[in-house]
């Protein structure tokens, strides 16, 4: 009798082991990287809300640092052991896709429209959409006002177009100790970045929706006219500097002007700086505020066996108030035009309004098949500008031509 039971106890305990493993070969595990030092603040509760309502999913989410998280996804990607779902500039989406990396991420037209303008532009190429925007960034003008009163200027008036501020930065040159203006000039995708919020503030684009390029525009060549006029009121070498090296000397005083992101304005006030900000000065061919859209993007990857998944997580910790939640933890500009929201944020804090107004008229960050050699002929572009090794027309026409190989 009792070795009976012996025996039967042995089997029950070897079936609950073998059903205990099955279930957990069962959980499928979505693996995920989010750049950055640390999750993003939100997402550990989304992923188990996400998870509650998918059983036989789990997420698995692994940190990594900005300066090593896109050639991680990359590498993985191309070794053919890719990560599910995987944060990365939206820059990088058409190259991905077209290696066959990605797999495409539609929007409905409800979707679509809960963005602000052109936001769904920076994942999309031939008419589909590659990746969930999930982090977004505009720039304004910041200006000093002790620097602007001191070289003669009304403090509380920012320059509206190119003209005037080129006029006051040759004033706070002239008449201060500072520069007028923090040029951006560095081998850093920065620079790039930087003179496209010139290029979208004079209604200037680089390639048009067929692919064609249109950087060798009037728009685009008074862009780079601009440049060079304002070169001599810059800080002393501007191609040793990228754009935090730039706002550091800002805040200390160094320069009267700069194009930044908000956390500029955050950083002023620790430094104690009297300061300003409106939107991005306009060119002659300005349509309205205009700034360069920048989105970061969730990418799917291709061959995990868990796309349909991805998909559903990516949208779901991207949607609505999460979103939301998630840009104010960061400072980031926000997607979407939510109400009441984006009323109450300009309402408590009004240095965001020119971050949100330049939307109307920026455009998105060009998707070409290799952005690194986009990003480098711009680079080379600007600095052969800055430093006086070309001339506008000529700098643009070498760009132009260089650009068809990359597109």
């Amino acid at each position: 009798m009792n070795k009976t039971i012996g025996l039967v106890t042995v089997s029950l305990l070897a079936l609950t082991s073998a059903t205990t493993g099955a279930f957990a070969q069962d959980v499928k595990e979505i693996s995920f990287i989010n750049c950055g030092d640390e999750l993003t603040a939100g997402y550990a509760e989304y992923f188990a809300e996400w998870e509650a309502e998918n059983p036989g999913f789990k997420v698995a989410p692994e940190v990594v640092g900005w300066g090593q998280c896109q050639d991680k996804v990359t590498t993985l990607a191309a070794a053919g052991t890719p990560v599910a779902l995987a944060y990365v500039g939206s820059r990088t989406l058409k190259q991905f896709a077209m290696n066959d990396l990605i797999v495409p991420v539609p929007m409905t037209d409800e979707e679509k429209a809960s963005y602000y303008n052109y936001v769904p532009d920076t994942v999309t190429f031939d008419g589909t959409q590659w990746g969930v925007p999930v982090a977004f960034s505009t720039k304004a003008l910041f200006w000093n006002k002790d620097l602007f009163e001191e070289a003669g200027l009304d403090p509380e008036t920012p320059p509206k177009t190119w003209a005037e501020k080129i006029a006051f930065a040759k004033q706070v040159t002239d008449n201060t100790d500072a520069a007028g203006y923090g040029l951006v000039a560095k081998t850093f995708d920065n620079t790039m970045h930087q003179f496209l919020h010139w290029v979208y503030t004079n209604n200037g684009s680089v390639i048009d929706a067929d692919g064609n390029i249109t950087l060798n525009s009037p728009q685009n060549l008074a862009a780079l006219e601009a440049i060079k006029e304002i070169v001599p009121y810059s800080e002393e070498g501007p191609t040793a500097y990228e754009q935090n090296e730039v706002r550091a000397i800002w805040l200390d005083g160094g320069v009267a002007m700069i194009e930044a992101s908000v956390n500029a304005g955050i950083l002023a006030d620790e430094a104690g700086m009297n300061w300003g900000v409106a939107p991005l000065p306009g060119g002659p061919d300005s349509q309205g505020p205009g700034t360069l859209l920048i989105t970061d993007a969730l990418a799917v990857f291709k061959g995990t066996g868990v796309e349909e998944q991805a998909i559903s997580l990516a949208k779901y910790i991207t949607d609505g108030e999460r979103q939301w939640a998630a840009e104010m933890a960061q400072g980031l500009t926000p997607l979407r035009p939510l109400q009441p929201q984006t009323d109450e944020l300009v309402a408590e804090k009004p240095y965001w309004k020119p971050f949100l107004d330049g939307i109307e008229f920026g455009g998105p960050e060009p998707l070409f098949t290799d952005y690194i050699g986009l990003q480098n002929v711009m680079i080379e572009m600007v600095q052969s500008v800055v430093t006086g090794a070309a001339e506008p027309q000529a700098a643009l026409e070498t760009a132009a031509a260089e650009l068809e190989q990359y597109k």
